[in-house]
């Protein structure tokens, strides 16, 4: 049996403004690179990229550069990529390899780091220690289907880390799910600008207008400690109890046959993501299989009941997670510091951005969908770069709106005549959320409430 999310109605947060400073300031990326990314777990890849002994990673973040490898057949390594004799990066992109040997001085290293060869090494007279020689090593676990590091050797486990979200996200079972496509590219704006864009849905209204012929996009959001998450809620003077959270949301119009039909295959068609062709197949079935009088309760059930029984007869098997669970967990959540997700029962959409060098304007934008399939079917994928101004783009039409949004945000930010960012206290609690974890990281002070602001 599933443990559900303890769900208790909670008042909406007081409204709050933040200072651009985190988006903007040269001195905040550095502050950052000190006090922030060596100290956090950061999801760096998937599992299912390290299948075979000698498969390794690599994954930078600012200056610090991280070699991840399936050093056994039981065990997943990371060490600094770096050659201890002169500081060469050993390694770069994605690979095998049953050793990593530099290219400056033939200097090698086994998969767990250590040092196998140092060239002459009889002119050190004994002075190279095996500590000196070694690579230090990082902090690496999994959860979820991902590996996750951490630079800090005092740092928390990484399962009290993710708390509650990691219970929250387990009965989705993440780590059934294998890449279905995977983009990334470096983008204009700050990494916390290309964050924001995929943490709330009070956007979609601006940003989306088209989807707003589907469906109702009004969100109920809450912070979890480091972490928070949202989802959909049917009626807007009811926030935060279970009984208004809904994880699937009626299309409009009085026929949800169609409605649920249509709304399923435009967000497969524009965004790639948030669904599945089984879903969308079954969907497009409904007006046969059902009556035009049917309630969208009874439309949503035999729908689900639908693609469920279409999945298994490929071999593709649901999670089982009660409806209470559903609720409560809603459709999204942010992962501190810069990971979002959006889940259903075989799919997750996941966002991740991260500081590119020390320009405050610049970021590293990742974004993968991953998904359920019969064992054996999963496809080949590998990471393309894909920048949005690239003809014909790559990306979905959906993000490639959000993305109209995070250069202009940018630059908006450095104008005198923005006084600081104030996000809807009850929609985007995952945005605050945020800054509040950093300014307590940082050391910047808690974002002021916005009646005390000047």
């Amino acid at each position: 049996m599933n443990e559900s999310v303890k769900v208790t109605k909670q008042p909406v947060p007081e409204a709050q403004i933040f200072p651009v400073e985190a988006f903007i300031s040269p001195d905040y990326v550095k502050v950052e690179g000190e006090k922030l990314w060596p100290k956090v777990w950061q999801q760096a890849c998937r599992v299912e990229e390290l299948q075979h002994v000698g498969d390794y990673v690599v994954y930078d973040i600012l200056h610090d550069t991280v070699l991840i490898t399936r050093s056994d057949e039981n065990r997943i390594s990371a060490f600094y990529n770096v050659c201890q004799h002169r500081g060469r990066r050993l390694a770069d992109g994605c690979g095998r390899a049953m050793q990593f040997r530099c290219k400056y001085h033939a200097w090698a290293y086994n998969l767990t780091g250590e040092n196998i060869r140092v060239l002459d090494e009889a002119d050190w007279n004994g002075a190279l220690s095996k500590d000196r020689v070694d690579i230090p090593k990082i902090q690496v676990d999994t959860w979820g289907g991902w590996v996750w590091i951490n630079q800090d050797p005092d740092c928390v486990p990484l399962r009290q880390y993710l708390e509650p979200i990691a219970t929250m996200l387990d009965p989705f079972e993440p780590e059934k799910m294998r890449y279905r496509w995977r983009l990334r590219c470096v983008f204009d704006c700050n990494w916390k600008t290309a964050l924001e864009a995929f943490a709330e849905a009070y956007h979609v209204e601006g940003t989306h207008p088209q989807m707003l012929k589907y469906a109702e996009f009004y969100t109920w959001s809450t912070a979890d400690g480091l972490h928070s998450h949202k989802g959909f809620d049917e009626r807007k003077d009811h926030l935060r109890t279970l009984e208004s959270k809904t994880y699937f949301r009626p299309g409009k119009g009085e026929d949800q046959r169609k409605a649920i039909a249509e709304m399923q295959e435009h967000i497969l068609t524009t965004a790639n993501a948030s669904t599945t062709q089984t879903m969308v197949d079954a969907a497009k079935r409904l007006v046969d299989e059902l009556p035009e009088t049917a309630t969208a309760a009874e439309v949503t059930a035999h729908w689900l009941k639908s693609a469920k029984a279409d999945d298994a007869a490929r071999g593709v098997i649901w999670p089982e997670i009660d409806r209470d669970h559903l609720s409560a967990a809603g459709n999204s959540c942010v992962v501190f510091p810069n990971l979002a997700l959006a889940y259903g029962f075989t799919f997750m959409l996941c966002y991740r951005a991260r500081p590119y060098g020390d320009d405050p304007n610049k970021c590293v934008f990742e974004g993968y969908v991953i998904e359920r399939y019969p064992e054996g079917q999963e496809p080949k994928t590998e990471w393309i770069d894909a920048q949005p101004e690239d003809v014909p783009p790559l990306w979905p039409p959906v993000l490639m709106q959000d993305f109209a949004n995070m250069g202009e945000v940018q630059k908006g930010m450095r104008s005198r005549g923005f006084r600081g960012c104030i996000p809807n206290p009850k929609q985007e609690e995952t945005v605050t959320n945020l800054h509040r974890n950093l300014a307590d990281i940082m050391g910047t002070g808690a974002p002021t409430p916005l009646k005390d602001a000047e």
